[in-house]
C-alpha cells in the first residue's frame, strides 16, 4: 500500500482517487479550499485537507492541477514535495473561447520540464495527459488499446508509477516509456489537437493508440 496525494479535486482527481483506493492505497486529496470539497468525498474513504499538510503526508504526488497555475502551486510546495515522486498529468496551455487548448504555455519545453527545473530535487514523471479523464481509470472501456506514455529522469520513479498505472488498469504493454523529462513535451502537445477531435467525433472518451 502507498500513500499517495492527489492535489486538485476536479474531474481527473475522481477518476483517479476511486480507483487508486479501491486498489488498496490510502489516498489523500489535497484541496485549495478542503472546507468547500470535504463533504463531496464523504464516506469514501478518502481523506481531503489542505494541500500543504497533503503533500507532506504522501509518498507519491499526482497533480491534476489546472496546468497553467501547477507550476506555482507545486513551487510554494517544495518543502513538501522533496525527494518524492510526482506524476504531473496536467497540460499547460491557454484556451480558446471554447474552452479548448490553443497555444501552448512552455514553447519549446513542457510543463513537466518547468517543473523539474524548478524542482530538481523532485521525481517527476508526466503520464495520462492523453487520455480522456474518463479513460484513465478505465481504459479498456475503449474498443481499440490505447497507449499511455511515461516520461522522466528517474528510472525507479517510472517504476513505481509503471505500478500505479497497472492498478489503474493499463496493462505493461501498453505502457510506452519515452525517456527522460524532456520527452514530455510530445505528448503535451496532443492537448493542441483534442478540440479538433472533439468537434470531428463529438463528446467521446478517446485517447492515444500507437498501432504496432
Amino acid at each position: 500500500m502507498t500513500t499517495i496525494t492527489v492535489l486538485g479535486s476536479g474531474n481527473v482527481a475522481r477518476a483517479l482517487a476511486g480507483k487508486l483506493h479501491d486498489a488498496g492505497h490510502q489516498v489523500i486529496v489535497g484541496s485549495r479550499a478542503p472546507q468547500n470539497t470535504a463533504a463531496d468525498w464523504a464516506g469514501s474513504g478518502i481523506r481531503v485537507t489542505g494541500r500543504q499538510d497533503a503533500a507532506d503526508s504522501a509518498e507519491v504526488v499526482i497533480n491534476t492541477t489546472p496546468g497553467s497555475a501547477s507550476l506555482a502551486v507545486l513551487t510554494g510546495l517544495a518543502p513538501q514535495l522533496a525527494g518524492k515522486v510526482l506524476v504531473d498529468i496536467a497540460n499547460a496551455a491557454e484556451f480558446d473561447s471554447a474552452g479548448f487548448a490553443s497555444v501552448p504555455l512552455y514553447p519549446g519545453s513542457s510543463l513537466a520540464e518547468e517543473i523539474q527545473q524548478a524542482l530538481p530535487d523532485v521525481r517527476v514523471v508526466k503520464t495520462l495527459n492523453t487520455v480522456h479523464d474518463s479513460v484513465m481509470a478505465d481504459p479498456g472501456k475503449l474498443t481499440i488499446a490505447p497507449s499511455v506514455f511515461v516520461s522522466g529522469n528517474d528510472a525507479d520513479a517510472k517504476q513505481v508509477v509503471g505500478s500505479l498505472l497497472g492498478d489503474l488498469g493499463w496493462p505493461p504493454e501498453w505502457i510506452i516509456d519515452l525517456g527522460d523529462v524532456t520527452t514530455a513535451r510530445v505528448p503535451e502537445a496532443f492537448v493542441l489537437m483534442v478540440g479538433s477531435l472533439v468537434r470531428a467525433l463529438g463528446p467521446v472518451p478517446f485517447a492515444m493508440a500507437i498501432a504496432r
